[in-house]
């Protein structure tokens, strides 16, 4: 079974880790701008009339079927394949797929969004404090001033002035923070044995069926009425910008995630990751007309060179043979 090394791939200098890890950085760079279009283009959906329920069993179906081929492909190559991973796929299903969306949109309804929004985007520090705890071993200079920079300059993106504080929504959000880092844990354990693609298809696809699940058994409430919605004055039908949602910036956030972060590491991805709160802002601008104010685009730049420094770390650790 090929996986990458926990939370870190160190490689001797002059082999392939730097091809390697700069095309990760522009999947996981691209995965971020897919995942960021998401949140402009569902909000008039689900103020029109949609339930959240309606909108994830589409968001996660949709590409889950899209991907199926690679899952499909594993189940031909290895007929055990599901009785193997089944675990691995419903965890993936239920905790990063699932779980996150429903923990985060939960959180969301008891506090502002900027505010879910930054404690959810906290999983690259839990990651870098997950390390600590476990291996007993300090992070470098590096990766703590960019982990502070890096949050510094969220903090600023996502613009929490005046914001209230309510306990059970800190939690939830926390509790959407610690299914981000489960996907970038699981994410970077893929490989040969399980590939990457069929872990996102078995993820998605279960999570769509949980979902559904709640649906029907009442849990949660499902409705999906014919409306239409406006971006800029420009009406659609409700139903094109979730397709492109589901079809596009999901299938294409996890599918190419999931290849980048075991290319990068989980924690340099999970950094990477934070770039979707500014291509966010960016489509909430153009589709929707909420222009960022200056101190957010203050903070885009520090959450940017936070991103840069836990870079110069892994690039540095590239160089030496040994792992951290």
């Amino acid at each position: 079974m090929t996986h990458t090394a926990p939370l870190d791939v160190i490689a001797p200098a002059g082999g392939p880790a730097p091809h390697r890890r700069t095309l990760g950085i522009v999947l996981a760079v691209v995965s971020a701008f897919a995942f960021a279009s998401s949140g402009p283009l569902v909000k008039p959906l689900l103020e029109a009339g949609w339930s959240l329920s309606a909108v994830l069993v589409v968001r996660m179906g949709l590409p889950g079927l899209i991907l199926s081929p690679a899952l499909l492909a594993a189940v031909r190559r290895e007929r055990s394949f599901l009785r193997r991973h089944y675990r691995s796929l419903l965890a993936f299903g239920l905790i990063p797929v699932a779980g996150c969306q429903l923990l985060f949109f939960s959180a969301m309804q008891r506090m502002p969004v900027a505010v879910a929004l930054l404690i959810q985007y906290l999983a690259p520090v839990m990651l870098v404090g997950f390390v600590w705890l476990r291996t007993r071993r300090t992070p470098s200079r590096l990766v703590i001033v960019g982990s502070v920079v890096a949050i510094v300059g969220l903090v600023l993106v996502v613009d929490i002035s005046g914001a209230r504080f309510d306990l059970l929504g800190t939690l939830l959000a926390l509790g959407a923070a610690v299914c981000v880092c489960v996907y970038f844990v699981m994410s970077e354990r893929t490989g040969d044995d399980l590939p990457p693609l069929a872990l996102a298809s078995g993820g998605l696809i279960v999570g769509a069926a949980t979902m559904g699940l709640l649906a029907i058994t009442g849990v949660m409430p499902f409705t999906a009425p014919e409306v239409t919605v406006a971006f800029r004055g420009v009406e659609v039908a409700g139903i094109l910008p979730l397709l492109w949602v589901a079809g596009v910036g999901t299938t294409l956030g996890y599918g190419l995630g999931v290849i980048a972060v075991p290319r990068v590491g989980a924690r340099l991805a999970s950094f990477i990751g934070l770039s979707e709160v500014l291509f966010a802002l960016g489509f909430a601008w153009l589709l929707l007309g909420e222009t960022p104010a200056p101190i957010q685009f203050f903070g885009g730049a520090l959450l940017l060179a936070g991103v840069v420094l836990v870079r110069m770390d892994a690039a540095g650790a590239a160089s030496s043979p040994s792992i951290r």
